[in-house]
């Protein structure tokens, strides 16, 4: 039987109305500035050194074509050579590369495998190119691969522990590129909101102007769009900084979310429903088998036979009640009033979904 998890949420509000001192959360932990962002990079290389845990170069010809094609490169001949070696995996190999990434800095890179090997476990990955989106060779890796998890197996029976077809190198990668960008010399800063909310951008921007007048405004609900005063152009770091020290009350939706693949259940704050009467109750029915045999009497010449018992047992959920919820009752209220009528968290998704049915839930029922 799944077992769900109820996870209630709820937030409180230090000090009403818009972004001040006193409010909830900082600027730079729900808004980014336009441009400082990571870019992803990925490769395709060759891990040596296995011990026997590599690909099996007759199902993974990829593994074999890019073989002979290093130690070509290398100038060793193997084309006309049967390779059987089980020492060598085809791996692709991701990274991100941070914003303003220097060229000669490091940084860590992930190496999966591609075909069937068994595990990376005290592999190398070879000299990797890494690719931006442009096709542009931003970083180059190499080095040692640590693996956590690892698979033992024997005649009959295996072990496994984590992944061990996938590991990281630590700083395995140098940054050959960096990424060009312009920051604030037009005079102009934009701020992007992690969620997207029309109040939550207005009280950003009231919070910034309240430190520089009329320095920002709410372009839409993602985005906040900052002139920088010329007094703070000759300091733009320290301007940034001061900005995403300002803190304001983020605006949330009422929302509930579900995920029935875990079996968690969110419920927002905000969330609040109208005057509704709630009745649970399931027919639960068990059929019980415990077959008996019957043997003959000695000397009767009868055959020893298997008598089926049935045991049928009917549970009608009678004692149930049905609860009736004011309009506008807090999220407490209403996860004590359910928890009341005895629903158990594999219930509580269709209870929501039914009260959301009944137009009774102010909130929207999102599922994952």
């Amino acid at each position: 039987m799944r077992r769900f998890s109820l996870i209630v949420l709820t937030a409180v509000a230090l000090i009403a109305g818009h972004g001040n001192a006193g409010a909830t959360s900082r600027i730079k932990d729900i808004a980014n500035f336009e441009g400082v962002r990571e870019n992803m990079l990925v490769g395709y290389g060759l891990v040596v050194g296995l011990d026997g845990s590599g690909d099996s170069l007759r199902n993974s010809p990829f593994t074999k074509q890019s073989l002979v094609a290093m130690l070509e490169r290398l100038g060793v001949n193997t084309r006309d050579s049967d390779l059987k070696t089980k020492n060598v995996a085809a791996v692709m190999v991701t990274a991100e590369l941070p914003p303003y990434g220097r060229r000669g800095s490091r940084i860590d890179v992930t190496v999966s495998t591609l075909g069937d090997a068994k595990s990376l476990l005290g592999g190398t990955l070879l000299v990797t190119p890494l690719l931006g989106a442009d096709g542009e060779v931003y970083a180059v890796a190499q080095g040692p691969t640590a693996v956590s998890g690892f698979k033992a197996q024997g005649a009959a029976t295996s072990v496994t522990k984590g992944v061990p077809t996938s590991g990281r190198i630590a700083n395995g990668a140098i940054i050959e590129r960096e990424v060009n960008y312009a920051f604030g010399q037009d005079g102009v800063l934009r701020l992007a909101l992690m969620n997207p909310d029309f109040t939550t951008a207005r009280r950003v921007a009231d919070a910034i102007n309240k430190v520089v007048l009329g320095a920002a405004r709410a372009l839409d609900p993602s985005t906040i769009e900052l002139t920088t005063p010329p007094s703070a152009r000759n300091d733009l770091i320290g301007f940034v900084t001061r900005i995403e020290q300002l803190r304001v009350t983020p605006d949330l939706p009422a929302r509930i979310i579900v995920d029935e693949a875990s079996g968690t259940i969110v419920i927002g704050a905000d969330v609040r429903i109208s005057t509704v009467a709630i009745a649970q109750g399931n027919l639960t029915i068990r059929i019980t088998e415990t077959p008996q045999v019957a043997q003959p009497a000695p000397f009767s010449q009868g055959q020893t036979v298997t008598v089926p018992r049935t045991d049928v047992a009917v549970d009608e959920g009678a004692g149930r009640q049905i609860a009736v919820f004011d309009a506008g009752v807090n999220l407490r209220d209403l996860v004590d009033g359910l928890n009341a009528l005895g629903v158990g968290p594999r219930d509580l998704i269709s209870i929501l979904q039914a009260i959301k049915a009944a137009g009774a839930l102010q909130a929207d029922i999102e599922l994952m």
